[in-house]
């Protein structure tokens, strides 16, 4: 069994929170429906169970009983994200699409969080708000440099 001490629970717990946190800011403030409290919510969540595979796996099985947590959470998370993009509407329009990878991305630095693996966790958060901030207008400079259809119909609201 692996034992950490609090001051690394708090650290792994906390970092954790923040980063779901922060992703789910910038989803509340592109308006959508999900927000800092729920993504904070699932980066603290995740996190709690990785560090708990990682307090209870005997040391030579920690790998395996982390990589079955690991697997268990993506594939639950699915249908957290399914539910922010389903949504009763009059005409078929997908939406919600980016608050759902949000999801999953709040999920996996949850995870990464409770690995301690803090380099992934720092590249990671750049990259999605990087992605996030720019990500819109490099596509419709890009649809419009092809000339590909742009589907937002005028609704510059980020999904």
């Amino acid at each position: 069994m692996t034992e950490l001490d609090w001051t690394e629970i708090l650290l792994r717990l906390g970092v954790a929170t923040l980063a779901g946190s922060a992703i789910g800011l910038n989803r509340d403030l592109h308006g959508n429906p999900i927000g800092l409290k729920t993504l904070g919510i699932v980066g603290l969540s995740t996190a709690t169970i990785v560090l708990l595979a990682l307090q209870l796996a005997e040391p030579s099985r920690v790998a395996d009983a982390t990589s079955r947590v690991i697997q268990g959470i993506l594939i639950g998370i699915g249908f957290l994200g399914a539910g922010v993009i389903v949504h009763e509407s009059d005409r078929f329009r997908v939406r919600g699409l980016t608050s759902a990878a949000c999801t999953f991305l709040a999920a996996c630095l949850g995870v990464v969080c409770g690995a301690g693996q803090w380099r992934i966790v720092v590249v990671a958060l750049a990259l999605a708000f990087a992605v996030l901030t720019i990500g819109r207008r490099i596509e419709h400079w890009v649809h419009r440099m092809l000339g590909g259809k742009d589907e937002s119909h005028g609704d510059h609201r980020q999904t």
